[in-house]
């Protein structure tokens, strides 16, 4: 496996523009932190980011992975690119030559993809750390580490996201048609939700029974927006007469249905891979 994964890294660091999304897509991750200097202050109306509690704990793993799994799209280029350059650089069929089989071949990008997420979850695990030491009113051992299902999720939804990127970019074999194909299922998926929801299904829950299988909505549900739960956003809730009812927690179910889409995924390209005259 780490000969596999070696070959994997040099291929990518070598390609300039994935090493250059790399790069960025870490150094944009950083970038959370300087959230916390926004203000604004507008006469009677002033807002401070960081003092609306953000960066309290353990509200910070919610927020953070939140914002962190919004960036995804960057390494969604390069694990993209590094599919589509394997068609137009002849490397695969060289790996094959060379007594790479098939397997082995679907194996490496696998755990680049697994790499990319645990390295990115890493990070924002370490960031939020700073961060929360940095910021929370609450220090506390059993709160600062309570509510870190967000850190598993993202590294679930990281996986799962990537593992369809992957799919794509051997389905498609072109990157910009595969980045095409993502943003177009992302649209096919919003059209059947609303026609599901406020159409066919408007007074019940079966359309999100329905659409919680769905690939990207899966694995969206597995970290929902937090910023409803800010006191400040419930207090303004409060006052206009809506209520909070939304489930923030992270459900085993949801964990399991993008396991079981990564493992569709994987097979579904290693199918394909196989059949495949190259």
């Amino acid at each position: 496996m780490k000969r596999l994964l070696s070959i994997e890294l040099q291929k990518i660091w070598k390609n300039k523009a994935s090493r250059v999304l790399t790069i960025t897509y870490f150094v944009l991750l950083s970038f959370i932190a300087l959230i916390a200097s926004i203000k604004f202050d507008l006469g009677i109306f002033k807002l401070n980011l960081a003092e609306m509690g953000i960066f309290n704990f353990p509200f910070i793993w919610h927020f953070n992975t939140y914002i962190a799994a919004i960036l995804k799209f960057f390494l969604a280029i390069v694990i993209v690119s590094m599919m589509a350059n394997e068609y137009s650089y002849g490397t695969l069929k060289q790996n094959l030559i060379d007594g790479m089989s098939k397997k082995e071949f679907i194996l490496s990008k696998f755990l680049t993809v697994v790499l990319f997420a645990l390295c990115s979850t890493i990070f924002v695990f370490v960031m939020s750390l700073i961060l929360g030491y940095s910021f929370s009113s609450y220090t506390e051992f059993g709160i600062v580490f309570s509510d870190l299902e967000y850190i598993l999720a993202f590294f679930v939804k990281l996986v799962g996201f990537f593992s369809f990127c992957l799919f794509l970019g051997i389905f498609v074999k072109r990157s910009a048609f595969a980045i095409g194909f993502l943003f177009v299922w992302n649209i096919v998926e919003g059209i059947a939700k609303g026609i599901l929801t406020f159409k066919i299904f408007p007074d019940s829950s079966t359309a999100q029974n329905i659409t919680q299988f769905f690939p990207l909505e899966s694995m969206s549900n597995l970290i929902v927006e937090p910023f409803s739960r800010l006191s400040v956003i419930k207090n303004i809730g409060t006052q206009i007469g809506v209520n909070d009812i939304k489930d923030y927690s992270v459900h085993f179910s949801a964990i399991v249905i993008v396991l079981a889409w990564t493992v569709i995924f994987m097979l579904m390209s290693y199918k394909i891979l196989r059949k495949r005259d190259l």
